[in-house]
């Protein structure tokens, strides 16, 4: 397994958040994890990616410990977080967020335009335009093309389609197929209809604990199977 989480505990303060959790991702897979807000979601994607220390349990990538590693030798080891708020820097341009993405990895400003372009040709356009002048799909875009800026081997994508418009879903959505398959991807995502169309398997969470891991591509086609399970 490319990545495994054993037992991950977490607590913020007094408060547990995170209960004994425990999945796994296969190299090139794409695992979607579900449920409603405050299920512990994305303390699970900033956990295995290094914002946040854990109380107990580990998290191995490529049979290395990631858990107590400072978050910028966890992007180092080829892990990369795509966050949920479409955090950008509003007063760069589109080319100047890819050269800063590009900088501590080595790759140069081309290779990192390259990347945009190849998951989204008409980012080109948008080049030169300031990243706060953006629509909510380009920012979701130009994050997901700056993630891919050092070939990392695992992106932690957090709500990709949250607040975008039904067209713009459907776009983010052929990126991501598009890159299915060629880097392993850990998606959180409350829309059932693109996790049906997205996922190999689906972990559902429920008050920080994995209530079930569904595996039938069958049953994750169909999200009314486990969508009362939320």
């Amino acid at each position: 397994m490319l990545l495994s989480v054993e037992d991950l505990d977490v607590r913020y303060g007094h408060a547990r958040v995170l209960h004994q959790v425990s999945l796994n991702l296969a190299e090139g897979e794409l695992v979607c994890v579900v449920g409603r807000n405050g299920a512990g979601k994305t303390t699970l994607l900033k956990t295995i990616g290094g914002f946040i220390a854990p109380a107990g349990g580990k998290v191995v990538f490529a049979g290395r410990r990631l858990d107590g590693l400072p978050l910028e030798q966890v992007a180092r080891l080829g892990v990369k977080y795509v966050y949920q708020d479409k955090r950008v820097f509003g007063e760069l341009t589109v080319r100047e967020n890819l050269e800063l993405a590009a900088y501590p990895t080595g790759e140069s400003l081309e290779e990192a335009v390259a990347k945009v372009l190849a998951i989204n040709p008409r980012m080109e356009r948008l080049l030169d335009t300031k990243a706060k002048a953006l629509s909510g799909g380009e920012r979701q875009i130009l994050l997901i093309g700056r993630a891919l800026v050092g070939d990392p081997r695992l992106l932690l994508i957090d709500e990709p389609t949250e607040g975008l418009a039904a067209i713009i879903i459907g776009e983010i959505i052929d990126i991501l197929l598009k890159m299915k398959g060629r880097i392993s991807m850990l998606v959180v995502e409350q829309n059932l209809a693109t996790v049906a169309r997205l996922a190999d398997r689906v972990y559902v969470m429920k008050e920080g604990v994995l209530a079930r891991e569904i595996r039938d591509p069958e049953l994750i086609a169909n999200p009314s199977s486990y969508e009362e399970e939320l």
